[in-house]
């Protein structure tokens, strides 16, 4: 370059536009505001539900605080329902999601995702006077299933494939749980986690497990806003720390029971 006073000067607005760029990181603002904002949904037990206190409980609001410890944070637990969790991060209510959230391709075109912090097994829960012993009983009955969830999406598709039966979707898990109760459902999906804390409730006495759904394990992820590389990259690492410590048996321990083993989150043959 012939200028060299242009030169330096334009090396120096580059440069101090750099660090204000480097400086605009989410994960820097979450601690510098000294709270961290999650999206939890509160009606997915033991994931998520409200204790007979009346505060946030579960697996998901332990691992919201576990973050805002690490962090040196405070953790606001913001409730979502499912269909409004990735709303409440765009939006900017939330800093992150903490909600069991299915890592979906259609889903990462929105919201950015972690390696998965979390795994279910699908099974199918219904009555236990519908006749429904296993999947394949299910087929031509009427199900529902919670708005937005894996399994509401895959179980609609199999009703529609069937071209039997219908489907309702529902705005919560509770207002699922309680439709094959009272019978206007025959059956619904839930994962394993769900079905053995409403049974373990003894809220729904006339409910049982009838076997598992041929759906593929359900891997969740924490998410972020797309663009927010860093606090994406800081949010996997702490996946692999709650692992690798042992922090994740023991909230698995304490939520869901020794009953069912915790799914391992790595995926055979693939890199993570």
């Amino acid at each position: 370059m012939k200028n060299p006073a242009f030169a330096v000067a334009l090396s120096a607005v580059l440069s101090t536009s750099f660090i204000a760029t480097a400086q605009a990181d989410k994960l820097d603002d979450i601690i510098g505001s000294g709270k961290l904002r999650c999206a939890v949904t509160l009606d997915f037990p033991p994931m998520g539900f409200r204790d007979e206190g009346n505060n946030p409980a579960g697996f998901d609001v332990d691992y919201c605080r576990d973050l805002a410890k690490i962090l040196g944070v405070e953790a606001e637990v913001v409730e979502t329902p499912f269909p409004d969790r990735i709303p409440a991060l765009v939006s900017g209510r939330a800093d992150v999601i903490v909600a069991s959230t299915s890592d979906t391709l259609e889903r990462a075109k929105t919201v950015g995702l972690t390696v998965p912090y979390f795994a279910f097994q699908m099974v199918v829960l219904t009555r236990d006077n519908t006749g429904i012993n296993n999947f394949a009983d299910i087929k031509g009955k009427a199900l529902g299933n919670t708005s937005g969830t894996y399994e509401a999406i895959a179980l609609e598709k199999d009703v529609k494939s069937w071209g039997t039966g219908t489907f309702r979707a529902y705005q919560s898990q509770n207002d699922t749980l309680l439709a094959v109760a009272q019978g206007h459902i025959d059956a619904t999906v839930v994962t394993n986690t769900v079905a053995a804390a409403t049974l373990k409730s003894g809220k729904y006495k006339n409910l049982k497990i009838a076997g598992n759904a041929p759906y593929v394990i359900d891997y969740v992820s924490l998410g972020a806003k797309r663009n927010e590389y860093g606090l994406l990259r800081y949010l996997d690492l702490f996946v692999n720390q709650q692992v690798r410590t042992g922090r994740y048996n023991e909230l698995f321990t304490k939520w869901v029971g020794t009953e069912i083993s915790p799914t391992d989150l790595t995926v055979p043959k693939v890199y993570y």
